[in-house]
């Protein structure tokens, strides 16, 4: 494959020729697991290790190459294996807080066209996770796809009012309702994607994101587990890797997420919330919190009616979480201490 073939393009090159020796070549992370990288370029694939003196250089787990990276790499004689020396720059990304108290962020995947938030009709509906998918995308410069998953699971009617409700939340994504029984909608997901354009597959476990890769691939490219009564499938992707489907697009799938932490500045994090951006300069006070303010817009819209209460919580707890994890981590930056 030509490099053009991976992404590569004029901006990943110029930092390719300021970062990367004589004697290293271009390559493209396509899988990562518990530290073994697996690249390919034009040459083909191979496993790939990063050197001692790369890790020594790194300040954060972040650093470390991951799925979708393009890495500068060096090959031994029989190019039946490489090492990293260097990560470029990231164009985009999607990373979310590591699990627990720390304050890490975990990489999930870079240099990102898009990303497909898969979502299923049926029991893993949730409005307030959506919400956080949609705020890690904006946090890495990615355009949100939203798909809907196991349509067959719900009436013609029932699907109208889930969409109505992605609507009523002021989320104007675009929204493609599939059914992988079916193949119904499959051609919507297929049309989305470009020739050298890079897509990530991002929901929790059992929605149908590795039925979806099967059905895009045409073939059992990804294990499947079976599904339950409910409808709920069993989580079966363990890794993150890049495939490569026929019309030249490449995607990337993921594990399914039990935790979608956030770890970003509040403007940031208030850019996904257009309706309450846009009631703000209705409100009597300019730094208005929109909690309990005299001549707050925002708080009169629900008491119309005219904005979701649900939705108005998410925002604050999404707003409390990201100022707390920024000044948390700011704090630990000034004594030098990681959580």
């Amino acid at each position: 494959m030509e490099l053009i073939e991976l992404g590569m393009d004029h901006w990943f090159k110029a930092h390719a020729d300021d970062l990367c020796q004589p004697k290293q070549r271009i390559a493209r992370v396509t899988a990562v697991d518990r530290g073994q990288c697996i690249i390919r370029n034009s040459s083909g694939e191979v496993p790939a290790k990063a050197t001692g003196t790369f890790m020594h250089s790194v300040q954060s787990p972040t650093d470390m190459p991951c799925v979708g990276d393009w890495v500068c790499v060096e090959y031994p004689e029989a190019e039946d294996s490489a090492s990293i020396h260097a990560v470029l720059p990231r164009k985009s990304f999607l990373r979310r807080k590591a699990a627990g108290k720390s304050l890490d962020f975990q990489m999930i995947a870079a240099n990102i066209d898009a990303a497909f938030i898969v979502i299923s009709c049926h029991y893993d509906f949730n409005l307030s996770r959506l919400e956080r998918y949609l705020v890690m995308a904006g946090d890495g410069r990615v355009e949100p796809l939203l798909v809907l998953t196991k349509t067959d699971l719900v009436s013609a009617a029932e699907l109208e009012q889930l969409i109505l409700r992605i609507r009523e939340v002021g989320i104007s994504a675009r929204i493609m309702a599939i059914s992988n029984v079916t193949g119904a909608g499959l051609d919507q997901v297929k049309a989305a994607m470009s020739f050298g354009k890079t897509y990530c597959l991002v929901g929790s476990s059992g929605v149908g994101k590795s039925t979806l890769i099967n059905q895009l691939t045409g073939q059992e490219t990804v294990k499947t587990g079976t599904v339950s009564k409910s409808g709920e499938g069993r989580h079966t992707t363990v890794r993150r890797h890049l495939i490569i489907l026929e019309q030249g697009a490449m995607l990337i799938d993921t594990p399914g997420m039990r935790e979608v932490g956030i770890l970003v500045a509040s403007e940031e994090m208030e850019d996904n919330f257009d309706d309450i951006q846009q009631l703000s300069p209705g409100c009597r006070f300019t730094n208005c919190g929109h909690t309990n303010e005299p001549g707050c817009a925002v708080l009169e819209a629900i008491a119309k009616g005219t904005l979701q209460q649900q939705h108005y919580q998410n925002y604050i707890k999404l707003k409390t979480e990201s100022a707390l994890n920024e000044t948390l981590n700011t704090d630990q930056r000034k004594t030098g201490k990681r959580a």
